[in-house]
């Protein structure tokens, strides 16, 4: 019953599919302004250091990370890591992923209070999408509706995780528009492209929102049916 609960699966299908809708919408629209080179013919790279140096921000070193749409900034570390693609590319989509994640260094620089709570509850938020089905699991192997109360709020972390990321993600990349074009990066036209891309990338963000939602809604649908 509880794995193939109808009542629960109505709230987690719309979400799935929207989800692949959102990753097919991103690899596509990565790949169309991958190929769109920018007037300017500035690197990923020079983006990112160009920026970052302006921004007093010379201690944080542009490596190229592996695999393909990888980008990301690690503030642990306070490393900015950008695909092949992106590190060397001089394509639209190249410099608006990098401005994007220098995006998230500036956040980082300046406390953006959004990213600092989601960087504070990751590791609760990692936990509890990893654990909760043990205890919902565990709670209709043993009968205990405790136990499945707990494995709800521990995926409430998770959801709570997802929706702090909306925030971080759409003011990364709202800076990086900023960014491209206020040091001349990008010309007036390519921007509408750059938008687009960055548009594509936020969209997975709120579609992982709507899945952890919906998946929180199952759990809850279970737990009522038990």
């Amino acid at each position: 019953m509880m794995l193939f609960d109808t009542t629960g699966m109505i709230y987690l299908i719309p979400a799935i599919i929207f989800a692949m809708y959102a990753q097919n919408k991103v690899k596509t629209t990565f790949a169309k302004y991958l190929r769109v080179t920018t007037r300017k013919g500035y690197t990923g790279r020079e983006v990112a250091r160009t920026i970052l140096d302006d921004h007093s921000l010379q201690n944080v070193p542009v490596e190229m990370a592996q695999g393909y749409l990888s980008d990301h900034y690690d503030p642990r570390n306070r490393v900015l890591r950008l695909s092949r693609e992106v590190y060397q590319g001089t394509s639209v989509a190249a410099v608006s992923v990098a401005a994007h994640e220098v995006g998230h260094a500036l956040q980082h620089a300046n406390g953006y209070a959004p990213l600092t709570i989601r960087n504070s509850i990751f590791p609760i938020a990692s936990f509890g999408s990893s654990m909760a089905w043990f205890f919902v699991i565990g709670g209709f192997i043993f009968n205990s509706i405790n136990l499945i109360d707990v494995g709800i709020l521990l995926y409430l972390a998770a959801v709570i995780f997802q929706v702090v990321t909306l925030p971080v993600e759409f003011n990364a990349s709202n800076r990086a528009m900023q960014l491209l074009g206020s040091n001349g990066f990008i010309t007036q036209d390519e921007a509408t492209h750059s938008k687009k891309v960055l548009n594509a990338a936020a969209l997975t963000y709120v579609a992982a929102m709507a899945t952890a939602l919906a998946q929180l809604l199952r759990l809850i649908a279970l737990r009522n049916r038990r």
